[in-house]
């Protein structure tokens, strides 16, 4: 599998049998991101320095926080997501095969995983979901030890406080609470380091997260919320969660919110930069929103085919953020056919050792899920594990395979 074709892989194509009604709310979601109350005639509707023709265009309030970005950082972005989009693809392949129980795909939120992650600072602390694959590669977490987890033979991989980067977290919003007291800690400390907390639209409707708002602006926590908004909580479109637009909600505890083109690499990495600033200099919590998209399976147990029209997949295609940065490297002579051509190399390289580290993981024990569950042991307990081995070993032929 080349670079180019998991730059530009597609979900598969549903059979197009969506309701009119259907299509017409698709087509409102994927475009334009919704004009906030205040916005002006003409003004942006998001934040956006890099069009999905791979245009760039000005910010008076964003643009200083890319100003210094080099050709070479630039590069680096793009790799970025080449090698993460990679790495995700081989993970949803392998799951398929059977060597993962589950995965949850990051395909189609590069560029607001990327641009965040390589906003933060090394003493910066995050948060994550189970589906920030981007960011933990910018924190310098293996991608192989995401994938232990999803094969059930350990519960992450990593030690967190090797990379300020802490284990998934599968309840959901549940790590936006972790993160601000640890925010909160961090002030006490006077430490000026931020945390950075991730989340999906659907989870911005748990209580845990708008505890998590409120007990950052009250402390003032140097606490930034990144809500990743992929449009769809498992088969939920955000007009079913919410009736004005997701970053609004910050107003209503006290701290901004802002919303940023989260297929847009460079706006990304500057929005965040300025949250994490605020948050550094004592102004408290930001919330930013990545209007962006979820281009396969909530998770590999999923099928977007029964719920998504193909009209809004297809709308969302064509903001690749990927194949932007690309047309902008080319058009602006900032990378060459040498560079994509080591780069395709590089990932194939990855996809190998993403296989190889999978296929010599061990397997999952299936009985460890009646360990811990009482304390002192329970009779049941026991029982149903018997039980269980019992069936196990039915499927043991004569052979002993």
């Amino acid at each position: 599998m080349t670079v180019e074709s998991t730059a530009a892989r597609k979900p598969r194509r549903s059979a197009g049998t969506k309701s009119a009604a259907s299509k017409s709310a698709a087509s409102k979601r994927a475009g334009a991101a919704g004009k906030s109350p205040g916005a002006k005639p003409g003004e942006p509707e998001l934040v956006q320095l890099l069009t999905p023709e791979g245009e760039r265009v000005p910010d008076a309030t964003y643009d200083k926080y890319v100003a210094d970005i080099t050709p070479e950082e630039l590069r680096g972005l793009y790799r970025d997501m080449v090698l993460s989009r990679r790495f995700d693809a081989e993970a949803t392949s392998l799951q398929r095969q059977g060597e993962l129980g589950l995965w949850a795909s990051m395909l189609g939120q590069e560029a607001a995983q990327i641009g965040s992650g390589r906003a933060t600072r090394d003493d910066d602390y995050v948060f994550p979901t189970y589906r920030e694959h981007g960011v933990a590669w910018c924190r310098g977490v293996d991608p192989t030890n995401l994938l232990g987890m999803f094969r059930g033979v350990n519960n992450g991989g990593w030690d967190p406080n090797g990379n300020n980067f802490h284990l998934y977290t599968i309840v959901i919003g549940s790590q936006t609470l972790h993160a601000t007291g640890y925010a909160m800690g961090v002030a006490k400390d006077g430490a000026d380091s931020a945390v950075i907390a991730y989340f999906g639209d659907g989870a911005s409707s748990q209580g845990d997260v708008l505890e998590a708002f409120n007990f950052g602006a009250v402390y003032n926590a140097p606490v930034v919320f990144f809500c990743q908004n992929n449009q769809w909580a498992i088969s939920e479109p955000t007009e079913r969660q919410m009736r004005v637009p997701l970053y609004q909600r910050a107003q209503g505890f006290g701290f901004p919110g802002v919303r940023v083109d989260g297929n847009d690499v460079l706006a990304s990495l500057a929005v965040t930069r300025w949250a994490l600033e605020r948050a550094r200099s004592g102004e408290g919590p930001t919330l930013v929103e990545a209007f962006t998209y979820r281009m396969g399976a909530h998770t590999t147990s999923d099928d977007p085919t029964k719920y998504r029209a193909d009209e809004e997949r297809e709308a969302w295609e064509a903001k690749d953020p990927i194949l932007r940065l690309r047309t902008y490297l080319e058009a602006q002579n900032h990378a060459d056919e040498a560079f994509f051509a080591e780069l395709e190399t590089e990932s194939e390289t990855l996809g190998k050792r993403v296989r190889d580290a999978v296929r010599a993981m061990p397997d999952p024990d299936n009985l460890a899920i009646f360990e811990n569950v009482y304390a002192d042991g329970h009779a049941l307990v026991d029982e149903e594990r018997a039980q269980f081995a019992a069936y196990q070993a039915s499927f043991v032929d004569e052979g002993g395979k």
